[in-house]
């Protein structure tokens, strides 16, 4: 370790220790000062290049303390004895994967000294070599395709009642990307309300507004991958590193971190870089931030860090806005009596009506029809009479497993974890509800479990669901999936 470094790293602890709050007799203040020994005795710098001091620490915990702890007193000591601009960094030490000499570490930035909102360069002791994990192997891309769909843009998103207000805020956003108020902002809705095409319609107006802005949108799936394909081949810090460069993320259906630790924690320091730095997070889930389970409570709570901002399904007039949009687009104009059917035929999401119109327009274009409410109902009878649902265990196992964010194999599994035992339970009491099977067969197709334990699982949400308001929703939300 460079001795001069040392050096001022001791001046800055002895600052520190002499600046401690003091206590009002003395043997308070000797476990004052033997609490701040035992913490910083684990901490050591291992680089100070141009101002970027880096700290090693042995894990999340240290780094979270002395920040929470000793923010103030740190600054003042790196200011004193290393002069003004000092830019903190984090070494974290991680588990040592088998056959590897040197430790593993995760670098990330410090936020207990100020710094500009724009770091363009990664201070000494980060991997010079940014892998962005969307390139193919092989195949140089210097610019990230921000994987954003023209079509979904403010211009094509139809407001109403059900989402005016996290309409009004995404365009707020989208004006000033991280200076608002609404970082990160969280939407979340049911299936196929429109959460996609907000925040996608974000991204599209800050590229057209911002083009030097790097903006990324990916499904939470895609992001466990290259996690996933990260730590496998070591290589989390340069996961981390390509993520720390994009100014506007927007993440899909981010409830599926659930149950997910080592993605989590990877996802936490990510968003705290991000965040600290200005830059614009954008969230979508099918739940509130309250009702994921098996997320990690500090990263709960940094869902509520900005604004939370449901957008519900679509009401009749604003279906028949939708429907004369999307068909004006195409050349089309229905008569009044025309869209009240339409709009009165799909209830549910903004996506079922887009199919229903889709359905209509290839109908009258194959059989050069004139669009007639008849012609209409016709096709709508004969849309739902080929799309006939049948519901079977297999069919509720997939809906219960994407309302909750987990696995089927969770689902079959054995633990006895609540956050798969609720879902598992839930799925029993609903395969009897809606199925003929036998207490028996439906133990059969839930991982192998006994008749009985099917026969306790039912009753028991039958019990649970009149004095419990949580089980109740999720009966009543589910319910309404299956029979949709």
């Amino acid at each position: 370790m460079n001795e001069n470094l040392m050096m001022i790293w001791q001046k800055c602890l002895q600052f520190m220790r002499d600046n401690l709050n003091a206590a009002e007799d003395n043997s308070d203040l000797k476990k004052l000062e033997k609490s701040f020994d035992l913490l910083f005795d684990k901490v050591q710098p291992i680089s100070l290049v141009e101002n970027n001091l880096t700290l090693m620490v042995p894990s999340d915990f240290y780094k979270e303390y002395i920040e929470d702890n000793y923010l103030s007193l740190l600054s003042a000591a790196l200011k004193k004895n290393i002069g003004k601009g000092v830019k903190l960094w984090y070494s974290v030490m991680e588990n040592k994967p088998s056959g590897l000499e040197k430790p593993v570490t995760m670098n990330m930035k410090g936020k207990s000294v100020p710094t500009p909102k724009v770091q363009e360069t990664m201070p000494q002791g980060f991997s010079g070599n940014i892998v962005n994990p969307f390139v193919v192997p092989g195949i140089k891309k210097v610019n990230i395709d921000s994987n954003l769909k023209a079509d979904f843009s403010f211009d094509n998103y139809v407001e109403g009642e059900s989402n005016k207000f996290a309409s009004t805020v995404a365009k707020s956003i989208a004006k000033r990307p991280g200076a608002t108020a609404f970082n990160p902002l969280f939407l979340y809705g049911g299936y196929g309300v429109g959460k996609t095409h907000l925040g996608q319609a974000v991204g599209l107006e800050v590229k057209n507004q911002f083009p030097d802005k790097v903006v990324l949108y990916l499904s939470s799936e895609k992001f466990i991958q290259q996690f996933i394909s990260a730590a496998k081949a070591h290589k989390q810090t340069e996961f981390a590193n390509f993520y720390q460069m994009v100014d506007v993320l927007i993440i899909d259906d981010i409830q599926f971190l659930s149950g997910k630790s080592a993605t989590q924690d990877s996802f936490f320091h990510i968003f705290d870089y991000l965040h600290q730095n200005g830059k614009q997070i954008i969230l979508t889930s099918d739940k509130a931030p309250v009702d994921i389970m098996d997320i990690q409570d500090r990263i709960v709570s940094r869902f509520k860090w900005g604004l939370s901002a449901e957008i519900k399904s679509p009401d009749l007039e604003t279906r028949k806005k939708i429907i004369e949009d999307k068909l004006s687009r195409d050349g089309i104009v229905l008569t009044d009596d025309m869209l009240d059917f339409l709009a009165a035929e799909a209830k549910t999401n903004v996506r079922e009506l887009i199919g229903v119109i889709n359905s209509v327009i290839a109908y009258s274009t194959i059989y050069k029809s004139d669009l007639s409410l008849e012609l209409l109902k016709e096709t709508i009878n004969k849309i739902a009479a080929n799309q006939k649902k049948i519901i079977n265990i297999p069919y509720i196992q997939e809906i219960v497993c994407d309302y909750f964010g987990i696995k089927r194999e969770q689902l079959l599994s054995k633990t006895r974890k609540r956050e798969i035992a609720l879902p598992r339970q839930l799925a029993m009491y609903f395969a009897k509800e809606f199925t003929n099977a036998t207490f028996t067969k439906i133990g059969e197709e839930m991982g192998g479990k006994d008749h009985s334990t099917v026969m306790y699982a039912c009753e028991t949400i039958k019990d649970v669901s009149k004095i419990d308001k949580e089980v109740k929703k999720y009966v009543k939300e589910l319910t309404e999936r299956i029979k949709s």
